[in-house]
């Protein structure tokens, strides 16, 4: 067992890996399948600069059994600290106990509210992930299967949609345990869950 796995078991915390995104309203052309001779094509809005950002997190109970996807869309808006004190207010009311939350140091992180807030409940531990590696945080997983693989060639034409596709994919995201799990295997983080 990692040293920083012995610290969740003894504690029995929560493992919280939180990280934030944008979907666009551009669509992510990836190479698909057409009938030969008959290229696809995309209807793109004009409104192409216009998204929905959002904030993920993947909660690992204490026992290691149980991984949930916790996620808040933002449509039109950037994510700030007050979106992200928000968003940590609301993982407090389902996750009791000790909170081992793994993000990386970005600007909504470091906000003043968002310190603030977590130097006055001690049950939650900050740990920072090094300047730029987002191979080590399994939410970053979630975002590039949303994007990459079931997104991918979606064009909107208004950000609702986007909402809604995303809200479909992560309660289809959510019923798969094995997929959940998959998400910490293909992370390079040092810390499995069974």
């Amino acid at each position: 067992m990692e040293p920083g796995q012995k610290k969740l078991a003894r504690h029995k915390a929560r493992l919280i890996c939180l990280d934030e995104t944008g979907f666009m309203m551009a669509p992510l052309i990836r190479r698909t399948w057409a009938p030969r001779g008959e290229t696809p094509c995309l209807a793109v809005s004009r409104r192409s600069h216009e998204k929905v950002s959002g904030i993920g997190a993947l909660a690992v109970s204490p026992r290691r059994r149980r991984v949930t996807l916790y996620l808040a869309l933002h449509p039109k808006k950037n994510v700030r600290g007050p979106q992200v004190l928000d968003f940590l207010r609301q993982l407090r009311r389902h996750n009791p106990g000790h909170l081992f939350l793994l993000w990386d140091q970005g600007n909504p992180h470091k906000h003043e509210v968002v310190r603030a807030y977590l130097d006055r409940h001690p049950a939650w531990h900050p740990v920072w992930l090094p300047g730029y590696a987002p191979e080590l945080n399994p939410q970053e997983q979630v975002w590039s299967y949303f994007k990459y693989g079931r997104l991918s060639n979606f064009a909107p034409d208004h950000v609702g949609q986007i909402r809604d596709a995303v809200r479909r994919e992560a309660r289809r995201v959510k019923r798969s345990s094995s997929l959940l799990k998959g998400f910490f295997r293909h992370s390079k983080l040092p810390f499995r869950v069974p």
